[in-house]
């Protein structure tokens, strides 16, 4: 992440200076359907460095699609695992 700048320092704290009340957010409509907005989109869990023995060619392809291979290792880990408790909760239902 960039380090700010002194204007956008002095910038913020003047924000921050400010009173609810003072501040105009007419251009700034209050959004009151969310029937589209992306539960998680920007979370972010805290990451942990691993050790892992993977294949040569996995770590190939994975860095054939460019920069970033370890993200997009982590996304496709994510998705199997978000499979796997969907999966999971299918077969619960189903038996009970």
């Amino acid at each position: 992440m960039k380090k700010l700048t002194a204007l956008q320092k002095r910038e913020i704290a003047a924000i921050a200076k400010k009173k609810s009340a003072g501040i105009d957010l007419s251009d700034m409509p209050e959004i009151v359907d969310w029937s589209e907005a992306e539960v998680g989109k920007f979370h972010r869990p805290p990451k942990k460095p691993v050790t892992m023995r993977l294949d040569t060619d996995v770590i190939a392809w994975l860095k054939s699609y460019g920069p970033g291979y370890q993200t997009k290792a982590n996304m496709l880990l994510r998705h199997a695992m978000a499979s796997t408790k969907v999966a999971k909760a299918t077969r619960k239902t189903r038996t009970a």
